[in-house]
């Protein structure tokens, strides 16, 4: 089942745009809205074991669930624990905290 089945849908057809819609030879854009996430409490965060790192240039979520939990798909794990649903949510210097237990992160984020 495609995730975008569920999403919110909206219409671009706004006048400042009229020059991309005539390249693309269409009068409007259809976009998917992006979902809002639902975040857990920070007591619920703070009674997880966890792996604890200081953000730097060319980290990213993907590189940290392959490094921690062997699988690059885990990502959103690490990313919906701190409460960062992508990696511009995060700057360098951030202290990102990983479940130490792959199972923990998922009772909490899932």
């Amino acid at each position: 089942m495609s995730r975008y089945l569920s999403r919110k849908k909206a219409i671009n057809d706004k006048e400042q745009y009229d020059k991309l819609f005539e390249k693309r030879g269409v009068r409007k854009i259809v976009q998917y809205r992006s979902p809002s996430a639902n975040f857990t409490t920070d007591k619920d965060l703070d009674s997880i074991s966890c792996h604890q790192i200081v953000w730097t240039t060319g980290m990213s979520f993907e590189k940290l669930a392959e490094r921690y939990y062997g699988d690059f798909n885990q990502w959103w794990i690490i990313a919906g624990f701190n409460k960062a649903p992508t990696e511009s949510h995060v700057k360098n210097g951030d202290i990102i905290r990983i479940p130490k237990d792959i199972a923990d992160g998922l009772r909490v984020v899932g």
